[in-house]
C-alpha cells in the first residue's frame, strides 16, 4: 500500500482514551486534517458528528468538532445515534463528511473515531494517509490556521434519532406490519439503546428490552452481540420469534431464532442471499464477504448458483468491493450486513427489519430457514505478539502454514493475519473435524511462538 498508517486501522481510529491515538490532542488534529481535506477535494465544509453513550463521547466529540471548526467547517452535532444513522444523515444532508465517535463492540474504556466521505462511505485506505499527513502537520505546529473570521459553527441538531426511525421504516415494504411478533432487542447499552426499541413498536411488534439503560460505563458489557447467551434465555424466557443482540453502535447484528440458536452474520447473509436471488434482487447473483466467512456459506451458496466474492476483513472492504461488482449484499462474519439499496454501511437495525421480513414473506420460522447452513468446524485463535513482522518472510513459519494447508487440502483453510487495531497475531483453521482443526492450531501455535516471540 505505500506509506504506513500511524493512527488509522481497520476502523478507523481507535484506542484506550486518553492513551495515543486515542487523545484529545489527537482528535483534535483529526477534526482539522479532515477539513483540509475537504477542502482539497471541494467538498461541502460540512461535517455531521454523532457518538455512543460512553462517558468519553461528549469529551472527544468535543475535540474533533472544535479541530474542524477552527478549519471553517459548519458542525451539526447529532447526539447518541447508530453509526449507518451518522452515514446516512451525511448524505440525506448534503454534508461533506460524517464522523462516529465510537468504538463499535469494545468496551467503555476504548473510543475511536470513524470517517464517512459525503456519500456516507468509510474513506479509502489513500485517504487516510493524506489525514494522517495533515495530522502531523497539526501536531508539529506547522498547520496554517485560517483568520478569526473564518472560523466556521458547532450546532447541537435536534430530532436526528426520530429521523432516522422513519428513514429505517421506509425500508419495511411488506403489506403487513409486525402484529403479533415478540421480539427481543438486546442493545448492549449503547447507541441504539432508544432506536432499537422505538423502531420495532413503530412497526407493531411486541418488543421485549434489555440493556437499554447506558451509564457510559456499561456499554458492551456482558451484553449485546459479544453476549448472545443473554439473548437465548431472554428469548426462551418471552417465548419470542427472535432476538436481536446489537453492539455497542449498533453497525452489527446477531440473532437468535426462536429455539434459542444463535446464528451469526454467516447465518444471515446466506438466508437474505437466497431471498433475494429468488426475488431477482440479488445483484450481480453475488454475496460480498470476507476471509473470516465459514467454508459452510460458501457452499450452502452454490447450491443456489450465488457466489461469494472473498476481501480482507473490515466491512469498508466489503462496500468497496460491493461498489466495484454491483452487488447489493455483502457482509462479514461478525454481524456487518450491508443492504446497498438502503445504506452505505453495515447497519444492525436494517439488517434485523431485512431478517424479519424474509421471515415472515417465507411464513417459515428463523430455525428453518437458517438449518440449510452446515458451518464446517473453525477455530480462532489470537496471540499477543512484540511486533507485526511479515510472517510470509518467516520461511519456517512458510513451512508450517503450507503443511497445514496441504493436510486440509480442499476441505478446509488457514487463515494467519494480524489484528488492525492491536498487537496481536490471529490464526483461523477452518476443517471437517473438530480433532484435525485442533492439531492443526497446536503445530502453528507452537511455530509462531518459536518464531516470533510471542509477547
Amino acid at each position: 500500500m505505500g506509506a504506513q498508517k500511524q493512527f488509522f486501522g481497520t476502523d478507523g481510529i481507535r484506542g484506550v482514551v486518553n492513551q495515543p491515538p486515542m487523545t484529545t490532542t489527537i482528535a483534535h488534529a483529526a477534526g482539522v486534517a479532515l477539513v483540509e481535506w475537504l477542502r482539497s477535494c471541494k467538498a461541502p465544509l460540512r461535517v455531521v458528528i454523532g457518538r455512543d453513550t460512553r462517558r468519553s463521547g461528549p469529551m472527544l466529540e468535543a475535540a474533533f468538532a472544535a479541530g474542524a471548526a477552527a478549519m471553517g467547517a459548519e458542525i451539526s452535532l447529532v447526539g447518541v445515534l447508530p453509526t449507518p444513522a451518522v452515514a446516512w444523515l451525511t448524505c440525506a444532508e448534503g454534508a461533506g463528511a460524517g464522523v462516529m465517535i465510537s468504538a463499535s463492540h469494545n468496551p467503555y474504556q476504548d473510543n475511536g473515531i470513524k470517517i464517512f466521505d459525503a456519500q456516507g462511505h468509510k474513506l479509502s485506505d489513500e485517504a487516510e494517509i493524506r489525514l494522517e499527513s495533515a495530522m502531523q502537520r497539526v501536531l508539529t505546529g506547522e498547520m496554517i490556521f485560517p483568520n478569526a473570521e473564518s472560523i466556521g459553527e458547532i450546532r447541537a441538531e435536534q430530532g436526528a434519532s426520530e429521523r432516522f426511525v422513519t428513514h429505517l421504516r421506509s425500508a419495511w415494504t411488506l403489506g403487513r406490519r409486525l402484529s403479533g411478533v415478540r421480539v427481543v432487542v438486546d442493545a448492549a447499552n449503547g447507541a441504539a439503546f432508544w432506536v432499537g426499541p422505538a423502531l420495532f413498536e413503530a412497526l407493531g411488534a411486541e418488543v421485549v428490552a434489555l440493556h437499554d439503560q447506558p451509564n457510559g460505563r456499561n456499554i458492551n458489557e456482558g451484553c449485546g452481540s459479544l453476549a448472545p447467551h443473554i439473548l437465548r434465555d431472554a428469548v426462551r424466557l418471552h417465548r419470542a420469534q427472535v432476538g436481536l443482540a446489537l453492539d455497542g453502535d449498533a453497525d452489527r447484528l446477531i440473532v437468535v431464532d426462536e429455539t434459542g440458536a444463535v446464528l451469526d452474520g454467516d447465518h444471515l447473509m446466506m438466508m437474505a442471499a437466497i431471498h433475494l436471488s429468488r426475488r431477482g434482487a440479488l445483484g450481480g447473483e453475488v454475496l460480498v464477504t470476507t476471509v473470516m466467512s465459514n467454508l459452510g456459506l460458501e457452499r450452502a451458496l452454490k447450491k443456489h448458483g450465488i457466489r461469494m466474492e472473498r476481501t480482507p476483513v473490515g466491512d469498508r472492504y466489503v462496500s468497496e468491493r460491493m461498489r466495484a461488482l454491483g452487488a447489493t449484499l455483502g457482509g462479514e462474519q461478525s454481524g456487518h450486513l450491508i443492504f446497498s439499496e438502503y445504506s452505505t454501511t453495515g447497519d444492525g437495525l436494517l439488517a434485523a427489519l431485512q431478517i424479519l421480513a424474509l421471515m415472515i414473506s417465507e411464513d417459515r420460522p428463523l430455525s428453518s430457514l437458517a438449518a440449510e447452513l452446515e458451518p464446517f468446524p473453525q477455530i480462532l485463535r489470537n496471540f499477543p505478539v512484540r511486533e507485526k513482522r511479515p510472517w510470509q518472510d518467516i520461511p519456517a513459519l512458510r513451512l508450517a502454514v503450507a503443511s497445514a494447508e496441504a493436510e486440509l487440502g480442499a476441505e478446509g483453510r488457514v487463515l494467519i493475519r494480524y489484528s488492525g487495531t492491536e498487537n496481536k497475531l490471529r490464526i483461523m483453521v477452518e476443517g471437517p473435524s473438530w480433532d484435525l482443526i485442533e492439531r492443526l492450531v497446536d503445530k502453528l501455535q507452537q511455530a509462531f511462538e518459536t518464531e516470533l516471540g510471542l509477547a
